[in-house]
């Protein structure tokens, strides 16, 4: 009978370190091209990839009032959006690792990588 861990690695087939990447951007066109990239550099050195998977959608509401004092009720309102991408990354070598560590993304771009 096989243990845990080896059936877990048969029903996967994932023989390296499973890798999700978190990406998070204010622009959407932005935050697709950085994942088109690191798509393509994960496909360019044979992982397999998953993704990407978009992830709700942050809104955050602000409002700020136009005068201090005779026009206090009048206010502007302001909204900013975070948007969201999961990337998982199977079957990752060494060489796919360090392909993904020295990426040159956009700038605006938050990007979180986990191995598990």
């Amino acid at each position: 009978m096989t243990s845990t861990k080896e059936k877990t690695v048969i029903e996967t087939g994932s023989a390296g370190p499973k890798i999700r990447i978190k990406i998070r951007a204010y622009d959407n066109k932005i935050i697709d091209s950085a994942t088109k990239i690191i798509i393509d550099t994960a496909e360019r050195n044979n992982a397999k990839v998953i993704g990407p998977v978009p992830l709700p959608t942050e809104v955050n509401k602000f409002s700020v009032g136009r005068s201090t004092f005779v026009h206090k009720t009048a206010s502007e309102q302001y909204e900013m959006r975070t948007h969201k991408r999961l990337v998982d990354i199977v079957n990752s070598t060494p060489k796919a690792i360090d392909a993904l560590m020295n990426l040159n993304l956009p700038s605006g771009v938050d990007i979180a990588i986990k191995m598990m």
